[in-house]
């Protein structure tokens, strides 16, 4: 058995960052070296990038785009309610289901009506597959297009503002390379990449929408039977067919972000290898996980027991992995969606 205190680590609450850094390319990176190198560890600038990868490394980067999926909707006596939507998919409009998070839900009950303006939808109970989720159908208007007009960025609980999100947000909390909607938080690894950098690296793109369920601490006395809820990925038979192929030849697999790495080797644990794919993926990968496609990750740090801290130590090694926190808090880096990161 292992537990989650098995990745758990000490972080100053000054170090957790509460916005980005100026501009992308200025956070920190920490490069760590190979196991039994000297040094362990070389601090860096994220644009130095391209300078610690193979020359014939491939770069996964996961392309989902941030839907502003906290949305603040009436329902009986007026009482406002704050959903985060789970699984923000265009075209769900009358007669569709979505699940949320909300805040305020002990006061539903089946058949109460939320709406705004020209939204509506109603509370059906909860969520049959995640129990911190309830179950809603649209009765009127679409889904995605009113997230978009009067939902909000879903920033992480950690980022503690009065103000809340501001304008900023809507550019810094989305990679410059996001393109297909449904997630409700960042692929935070690849918020620090400018188009200079992206330039110099041969690079594939395939899709993870980021559920919440994603940043949940692992409070199973065995890290085994933490689950996380399952994401929609898309895996496309072009980016299948040139990631197996960089393997045939030797080359070296990087992946940006957790997330990447969830969506192939969840992919390449059900078929064996990487094969394209659509559909729900739930994998969380464990010490015990046998990486398939990963040979190299950028990261940004994670929460203590979280399972994406685990998912990094598990390819890095966790007293590996570990000591370079402990470097990262006495060099000061800044954590979390808004912080720096790492290349293990």
């Amino acid at each position: 058995m292992i537990g989650p205190e098995a990745f758990d680590f000490d972080l100053p609450a000054a170090q957790i960052a509460q916005h980005p850094a100026e501009r992308r390319g200025d956070a920190r990176m920490l490069v760590l070296g190979d196991p039994g190198a000297a040094p362990a560890w070389v601090h860096a600038a994220a644009r130095d990038l391209p300078r610690f990868l193979p020359p014939a490394a491939l770069v996964v980067l996961n392309d989902s785009k941030v839907v502003p999926a906290r949305v603040y909707l009436r329902g009986p006596g007026a009482r406002r309610f704050e959903l985060l939507v789970c699984d923000p998919r265009p075209g769900l409009g009358v007669g569709g289901r979505f699940s949320a998070w909300v805040r305020g839900a002990r006061h539903l009950r089946p058949g109460d009506r939320l709406d705004d303006l020209d939204f509506t939808c109603i509370y059906i109970g909860p969520d049959p597959v995640d129990p911190r989720a309830r179950g809603f159908e649209v009765v009127a208007g679409e889904l995605l297009p009113t997230l978009h007009r009067v939902g909000e960025t879903p920033l992480p609980p950690y980022i503690r503002r009065e103000a809340g999100p501001d304008a900023r947000d809507l550019e810094r909390y989305q990679t410059l390379y996001a393109a297909q909607p449904g997630s409700v938080a960042a692929p935070t690894a690849g918020l620090h990449w400018e188009p200079e950098v992206l330039a110099r690296l041969d690079l594939v793109r395939i899709t993870l929408h980021v559920g919440p369920g994603t940043f949940l601490p692992m409070e199973a006395a065995d890290v085994r039977d933490h689950r996380v809820g399952a994401e929609r990925a898309e895996i496309s038979d072009a980016a299948a067919t040139r990631i197996r192929a960089a393997r045939a030849d030797g080359r070296p697999i990087v992946a940006i972000g957790t997330t990447a790495t969830r969506a192939l080797e969840a992919v390449a644990a059900m078929h064996g290898e990487l094969v394209p794919y659509s559909g729900p993926v739930d994998l969380v990968i464990t010490p015990e996980h046998r990486f398939r496609v990963v040979d190299r990750l950028v990261t940004n740090f994670h929460l203590p027991r979280s399972s994406l801290l685990m998912l990094v130590c598990s390819l890095g090694g966790r007293e590996r992995v570990l000591a370079g926190y402990r470097e990262a808090v006495r060099a000061g880096y800044r954590f979390y969606s808004y912080g720096d990161c790492m290349l293990v």
